[in-house]
């Protein structure tokens, strides 16, 4: 779907657009798409068919108008079982959660339910029975989580907008290992009511989207007080919502896990942050990283026990074993244990008090590293460790947070950063947010290759040069086939065909002032032309002039030219 929350709402409200339009082509996007560990369970199309029937005939000024949307499934939805990625937990919930009704009300259309880390414990994305999702980027390469699936099904161009959980970064993780926005409201901002606890009195609902301004659209229409939520709050008199002025960023000494991939992409991001603030001033995170060593060292793990560790104890109950061993540690932990822990905490967040006189919001990386599932399996625990060190303290100390892309590592892999500011701060944070993405903003094109422009391939580096970004892997409709010419260069040609099949492709991102020097390069027989992917979307993309394949040899069979060259070098 190539339109984002706030496009597609006002297509369908100014009549440019029908919803039915939008819920067909959402079908045929549902059934063609690569990654099928997205989703635990869907919506029927024959329901989907009769929401845009009820929406199309219904009032036209609604807010998400016909907007699709998928959520986590640890949030509860009439009709739809809520499983957390444990299949013997499942039950049917008769009533949908207040947050997701909400959006019904605005006009949503919910999609379904999509994959986690079971019982929302992880932050890799590989703890469930479904399969483990792959960031659209790569598929070696893991998806973070436990926000998973609705995070992929945002990036992948399914829907606009999705919910998500985030007790230690789940709702940021996710969204920086997939190139998209992931907003950590305050604590008891968005009501939690019919969503599955983690640690019940850290947990927040999540909202990924494709930029910064869909997201503050759908947190203004979820943004509705719960009386019937314990935990809800009552936000305090609206603040100016201005722009923060003086950023803090963290000592080198603080990043030392931050991989040397990554630092170069770092430094980046902080030459933009101070292009849209006053001043970008270092300070001491120590305070803060000990507090996030306190959720899972520390008597917060009893939480997650009181969740769903009697559940968990049961001999015939299978699960995840590392889920598993987690939440029953926490049956160890003492009164005595949970007041010490918040004695500490209370002593922590007071040293970390002063950096706020300092600072309006601080940035960090949202993420040290993106392993691989191989990595993951290697090292399940320390992996995902590691990949919490800059988001667990973030509900601990009551901030809030929103993620989002800064750049890509010269793999092709988004990087991603994380502004975070006390809790009730989320107007001036996104509008910082929204200033960061703008200093990149300009005209872009996006383009499809398919042979030796691919990432890692000999002429990759022509994308690399002109500052263009890996957007997604994905493949082209099921029309086309796909030749080695017979001219001694080892490129590909692609034809389109009714008689081929789906090719795998990359498309690449890059500023529309570096097209021209890019095209120049394109030798006869190649072509740049129009390929349909097969999510029924377009992209410009090469294609072959049908001269050049007479006596070309077809790969067609093979899917893909990575897969032809393996299998020719074999």
């Amino acid at each position: 779907m190539t339109q984002g929350v706030r496009a597609l709402a006002a297509a369908h409200r100014c009549g440019e657009r029908a919803v039915r339009d939008t819920v067909e082509e959402l079908i045929d996007a549902l059934d063609a798409a690569q990654d099928r560990a997205t989703w635990i369970s869907r919506v029927p199309a024959e329901e989907l068919r009769a929401r845009a029937a009820e929406l199309q005939d219904g009032p036209a000024d609604l807010a998400l108008l016909g907007v699709p949307f998928a959520v986590k499934d640890n949030i509860d939805v009439a009709g739809l079982a809520t499983t957390a990625a444990c299949p013997d937990f499942a039950y049917l919930p008769t009533r949908t959660a207040f947050v997701v009704r909400t959006l019904l009300q605005a006009g949503a259309v919910l999609v379904g339910k999509t994959n986690m880390d079971q019982f929302a414990t992880g932050l890799t994305g590989t703890r469930t029975p479904h399969g483990a999702c792959a960031s659209v980027f790569s598929r070696e390469h893991v998806s973070g989580g436990s926000s998973s699936g609705s995070t992929v099904a945002v990036a992948a161009g399914i829907v606009p907008f999705s919910l998500g959980t985030d007790t230690a970064g789940s709702g940021r993780v996710p969204a920086a290992f997939n190139g998209i926005v992931g907003l950590k409201p305050s604590i008891g901002r968005l009501s939690c009511r019919g969503v599955l606890p983690a640690c019940r009195t850290l947990d927040c609902v999540s909202i990924f989207a494709r930029d910064v301004a869909d997201a503050a659209a759908v947190l203004a229409v979820a943004d509705r007080f719960d009386p019937a939520d314990p935990f809800a709050r009552r936000p305090p008199a609206p603040r100016d919502g201005r722009c923060p002025s003086l950023i803090g960023v963290p000592r080198a000494q603080d990043l030392a896990a931050l991989d040397d991939r990554s630092r170069e992409v770092w430094e980046a991001a902080c030459a933009r942050a101070a292009q849209v603030a006053d001043a970008v001033v270092e300070i001491d995170l120590e305070p803060f990283l000990a507090v996030a060593r306190l959720l899972y060292e520390g008597p917060w793990v009893a939480e997650r026990h009181a969740a769903v560790g009697d559940f968990l104890e049961r001999e015939h109950v299978t699960a995840d074993p590392v889920v598993r061993a987690i939440v029953l540690a926490g049956a160890t932990a003492s009164a005595v244990d949970a007041f010490r822990g918040l004695h500490r905490l209370a002593e922590l967040r007071r040293e970390t008090e002063p950096v706020w006189e300092q600072i309006d919001a601080l940035l960090l990386p949202t993420a040290p590293t993106h392993p691989t599932h191989a990595d993951v399996a290697a090292d399940p625990v320390g992996v995902n460790a590691r990949l919490g060190i800059w988001t667990n303290f973030v509900n601990l100390l009551d901030l809030a947070a929103v993620a989002l892309p800064a750049g890509s590592h010269d793999n092709g892999l988004p990087f991603g950063v994380s502004f975070v500011a006390p809790a009730w701060s989320e107007p001036s944070l996104l509008r910082l947010a929204a200033a960061f993405e703008a200093t990149t903003a300009g005209p872009t094109i996006d383009i499809a290759v398919v042979g030796a422009h691919l990432s890692g391939m000999a002429r990759n580096h022509e994308l690399l040069e002109r500052g263009a970004r890996l957007v997604r892997r994905t493949r082209t409709a099921p029309c086309y086939r796909l030749f080695a010419l017979d001219d001694g260069s080892g490129r590909p040609g692609l034809l389109r065909d009714r008689r081929g099949g789906a090719i795998e492709i990359e498309v690449w991102r890059l500023d529309a002032a570096a097209l021209g020097s890019f095209v120049a390069g394109v030798a006869a027989p190649l072509t740049i032309g129009t390929l349909e992917l097969e999510d029924a979307t377009t992209v410009h993309g090469f294609l072959c002039e049908p001269y050049a394949l007479q006596d070309a040899r077809e790969a067609t069979s093979f899917g893909g030219w990575r897969e032809y060259l393996a299998s020719a070098g074999a």
